[in-house]
């Protein structure tokens, strides 16, 4: 059996789906999980993340674990006593989705502090161990869904900063190819798309798809800080401005880790745009 934390977000979601279409026994958790949720064969297990004992039951005859990396909640989680059930489960595997700010923002409490501290403990764990560390996401641009459908307008800073934000549902490939196949066990794989886009070129990504056109507005750095505001910490919204605004050169590189697991390129931006344009219509 393979347990899946984060099992209604967008990479959870798609990786539950993965396994269940390779015929994988899989649990599915998190706090609020349904059978509604999820493929009819899939168990929905409801539990918390930063309640390590609600986890213990849920990983009783597991196999390979999961681990989301807790994301906004992330410096609540106890990572130690995370795979401290897993292992008393059962479970040899542990796939952590981690992020590439451990390596690329070390100062960053936020991505070097907590995140370097749950990979630590999963490269402790005695359990052979897999860690995942993709950049931005393609489906952060469902923050631009509610304006592209009622003005058909993007709003974003840095607009001619380019990145090569990552399709969740790649991650999701590639977290399911290392839970089931051996040969992974130690590695670090950086998960990116095939190349730099930038906000104004999602923009009309998205245009393309839609038939329409999008107005690109380029917010100032103060305008896109206060609207982070609203929904993350201030320390989380300063490394995720610096991220956009001035990323590394590591940042910007184009990993090959997606090909070298999947034998495939990673999926473009436009690809994204095309599967998911109902949201924005």
């Amino acid at each position: 059996m393979i347990v899946v934390t984060g099992a209604t977000g967008n990479v959870g979601r798609s990786l539950v789906q993965a396994l269940a279409d390779a015929g994988e026994k899989v649990t599915a958790t998190s706090r609020r999980v349904s059978g509604a949720d999820l493929p009819d064969e899939v168990r929905a297990r409801p539990a918390d993340l930063t309640d390590a004992g609600s986890l213990r039951p849920v990983l009783d005859g597991a196999e390979a674990l999961f681990l989301q990396n807790g994301g906004a909640d992330a410096h609540l989680l106890d990572p130690g006593q995370i795979l401290d059930a897993a292992r008393a489960g059962g479970v040899r595997r542990v796939v952590l989705l981690s992020s590439q700010g451990v390596a690329t923002r070390p100062e960053s409490p936020s991505h070097g502090g907590v995140g370097r501290a749950i990979e630590d403990a999963v490269r402790r764990s005695g359990l052979d161990w897999v860690i995942l560390r993709p950049g931005g996401f393609d489906s952060n641009a469902y923050a631009w869904a509610e304006s592209v459908r009622a003005l058909r307008t993007v709003a974003a800073p840095f607009g001619d900063v380019g990145l090569p934000t990552v399709d969740p549902d790649d991650i999701a490939e590639v977290a399911a190819a290392t839970l089931r196949e051996d040969g992974h066990a130690g590695q670090v794989y950086e998960l990116t798309g095939p190349a730099l886009s930038t906000p104004r070129q999602r923009a009309g990504a998205l245009a393309e798809a839609l038939g329409e056109p999008v107005r690109f507005v380029e917010q100032t750095r103060d305008e896109a800080r206060v609207q982070l505001l609203r929904f993350m910490p201030e320390p989380v919204a300063e490394t995720t401005l610096a991220i956009l605004g001035e990323p590394t050169p590591a940042e910007r590189r184009v990993s090959p880790d997606i090909e070298r697991v999947l034998g495939r390129a990673p999926r473009t931006f436009a690809d994204w745009a095309h599967r998911h344009v109902a949201a924005f219509r």
